[in-house]
């Protein structure tokens, strides 16, 4: 950390962002703007032909869409935040993009596929075809008005390759009120830097684009909304969509490792307000907020629900839970499907493990 940069404001400037070497954890510099944190990450392109559609398919499709091959020797394959894309009228066919860099379908596979969302199944296709897209370049990450140390100093002023290449790097954002809220890996790579506009001691320094996955764009209002300070009230992410609530969620998650909440004793008496809980996100933001308050965390997957019901997540069994307007999850979320598209009752998994993890529920 860079001494005091945190504690005051620069040249009237709150210093928001700072670069963090990761292996030793010195700080490279801090600055208050960051010019491309948010964009496109690349994503996965296929294209489904024949498609056959059981519901409608269009825009921002899910969290997470599987695609379920006929081959039962396979298993099913996701595309994270998943979105279709128009095709000229007439013709057969579906063009889904999504993040797809730990999962895929086997090297060469074209053969049938069944689609769902988690929740429906949304159609198939006889064959698809990975879409290979011209690449853009990346643009460059800047750090503007960034106040370097001694170390990023010497290596710009060394100024050969191997010095500019500052290796792994955390990109550390801090809200207005000044505490940790989230922070993005990347390779920091310089690949230029100039005085700044900011101030006669501060530079703009830009790193290689390409090392970098943007924050994406449809999240920027939550993003914003959470640079300004945490939620002060419950349920200020009601009025979002499902795509935001988890871009919401996802900040929830992240800045639970900078503040963990702390442990009430056994006996507490939770409450969870289910006016909202519409979707998957709703339901762990809700769980979340019932346990540690506004903007807290409990989980965002069966699994991540599981580890906090063990401890250290502001939760000690036993205890209870009153589950106003339960009714809502139960409408919303009692069919889901497995990824190879087996169909459960989300709502009463989320019951069982609960008082698996010594939550006594009262339905309300």
């Amino acid at each position: 950390m860079i001494p005091g940069v945190h504690e005051s404001e620069d040249h009237g400037r709150r210093m928001r962002y700072t670069l963090t070497e990761t292996e030793h954890g010195h700080a490279w510099g801090a600055c208050a703007e960051v010019d491309g944190l948010f964009g496109e990450p690349r994503r996965g392109t296929y294209e489904l032909f024949g498609w056959v559609p059981q519901a409608e398919v269009g825009g921002w499709v899910g969290n997470r869409v599987w695609l379920v091959p006929d081959d039962e020797t396979l298993g099913p394959w996701l595309l994270a935040d998943a979105e279709s894309l128009r095709r000229p009228l007439g013709t057969e066919g579906l063009v889904l993009t999504g993040l797809d860099d730990y999962e895929g379908p086997p090297e060469g596979h074209r053969g049938r596929v069944r689609v769902h969302d988690g929740h429906r199944w949304l159609g198939s296709c006889r064959e698809f075809a990975r879409v290979l897209p011209r690449r853009r370049p990346a643009p460059p990450l800047v750090l503007k008005g960034l106040a370097g140390g001694d170390r990023l100093r010497a290596a710009l002023a060394k100024g050969t390759r191997q010095a500019l290449d500052l290796e792994e790097a955390a990109l550390e954002m801090r809200d207005d009120r000044g505490d940790p809220l989230v922070e993005r890996l990347l390779w920091a790579r310089v690949t230029a830097w100039r005085p700044s506009s900011y101030g006669a001691d501060l530079i703009d320094l830009e790193l290689d684009g390409e090392l970098f996955r943007p924050v994406p764009e449809h999240a920027r209002p939550v993003w914003e909304r959470w640079l300004v300070g945490p939620p002060d009230t419950t349920a200020a992410w009601a009025g979002l969509d499902t795509r935001l609530r988890w871009a919401w969620h996802g900040l929830v998650r992240e800045r639970t490792a900078y503040r963990a909440p702390f442990d009430r004793p056994a006996g507490h008496a939770y409450a969870l307000d289910g006016r909202y809980v519409t979707d998957e996100p709703g339901l762990y933001l809700a769980l979340g907020e019932a346990v540690n308050g506004p903007g807290g965390y409990f989980g965002g997957c069966l699994d991540a629900l599981d580890d906090c019901l063990g401890g250290t997540f502001g939760y000690t069994a036993p205890a209870t839970l009153l589950w106003r307007d339960a009714a809502t999850a139960r409408e919303h979320l009692s069919r889901a499907l497995t990824p190879d598209g087996q169909v459960y009752d989300l709502f009463s998994v989320i019951l069982d493990l609960l008082a698996e993890g010594g939550m006594h529920v009262t339905l309300a």
